[in-house]
């Protein structure tokens, strides 16, 4: 897919006004999101996907929304944005030359810039998006997290639980999309040498930094969280069910699942949204949990909480994520579907609850 240039209309202007009558004011909005190399891999070319769609939406509310790739060069962006003045600058970068670590860069210059901009706040995208501070928040919030292992200082405990042993997964501090997760990633630990081993290798092979976690047995669940004239409201929980999978292979969503349409994992790893009975209590207390996350992060728009619940129904909260993918098959507007919104729907609920910080 090929990538706009920045400042490039989505959508003619001509073509809107025809569309729409002519006493509407247009809204001025920016499109934001990371600036894609060719030949990118599919995991960072899907924000284009989701810039087209969200675009198409927008003009179909009567905006006019222009695409702006951000880089490393922030000032260039500054200046195009103070010459733009947009009414309203819908975020959807995910990370800025390839790093996820940059990622608050963009909500942090509109913050600074006073312009309204959709989703959660720097300060929210930073401490979701580094997965050892939205763990550490969580554990002193009370609310479970997997036992983890970080170097070089050993182990960080959940209270009452001892060092990780045991299967534990390696994973990327800062990038999400499951980077680098596979079968590989398992990893039988007894002790902190165990785990520097390959989390060593990761950093070296992959390049950013890594840690360990405890790997939960059980069923994976996704809750997705939608603003609504300033109520949070919670979407139909999502299961991801793992079907036919070999003794072998883990039960785990990584990359493959993702991106990789012609694995077995990607194949075999569905998403339902229907559940027996018993599960009621279960579901309820995901989504209590869920709405504790929107409070302690202080999240805004929209957001995903992505759960793991062991043998005995003990929810583990793996990630919080408060800028969640919005293509239009990503798991987020499946939920929304299933709430009966449509995509428009959706974009306009989050556009409504666009602020400066």
């Amino acid at each position: 897919m090929s990538r706009a240039r920045p400042g490039t209309p989505v959508v003619a202007p001509s073509a809107v006004h025809d569309r729409f009558p002519k006493c509407l004011f247009m809204m001025n909005t920016i499109v934001l999101h990371g600036l894609v190399p060719e030949g990118a891999a599919q995991d960072e070319a899907d924000v284009l996907v989701q810039a087209g769609a969200v675009s198409t939406a927008l003009a179909a509310l009567g905006h006019l929304p222009r695409l702006l790739a951000l880089n490393m060069d922030l000032q260039a962006a500054i200046d195009e944005l103070l010459g733009i003045r947009p009414r309203l600058v819908f975020n959807l970068v995910e990370s800025i030359n390839g790093s996820g670590r940059f990622i608050h860069f963009a909500p942090s210059i509109l913050e600074h810039l006073r312009i309204p901009f959709t989703g959660a706040r720097a300060d929210a995208i930073l401490s979701t998006s580094n997965k050892l501070l939205a763990k550490r928040l969580l554990d002193r919030a009370g609310i479970r997290t997997p036992p983890w292992f970080e170097k070089p200082g050993g182990a960080r405990r959940h209270p009452g639980s001892p060092f990780p042993a045991g299967t534990c997964l390696v994973k990327s501090v800062w990038e999400h999309a499951s980077i680098g997760i596979d079968e590989n990633s398992l990893v039988q630990a007894r002790d902190a040498g165990d785990l520097m081993e390959p989390i060593l290798q990761r950093e070296a092979m992959l390049g950013g930094e890594w840690f360990a976690e405890s790997f939960i047995e059980g069923r994976e669940f996704n809750i997705s969280l939608i603003e609504e004239a300033g109520r949070v409201r919670v979407l139909p929980p999502a299961e991801i069910l793992f079907r036919g999978f070999p003794s072998d292979t883990p039960k785990i969503v990584g990359y493959r699942a993702k991106w990789e349409t012609g694995s077995f994992e990607f194949r075999n790893t569905p998403r339902t949204f229907e559940f027996a009975a018993e599960d009621e209590g279960l579901l309820r207390r995901l989504s209590e949990i869920s709405m504790n996350c929107w409070e302690l992060f202080g999240l805004n728009g929209y957001a995903r909480v992505d759960f793991r619940v062991d043998g005995v129904e003990v929810p583990w909260v793996l990630e919080v994520n408060a800028n969640p993918c919005l293509s239009p098959d990503a798991g987020f507007i499946a939920a929304a579907a299933r709430a009966g919104l449509s995509y428009t729907d959706v974009i306009d609920r989050i556009a409504s609850g666009a602020r400066c910080g």
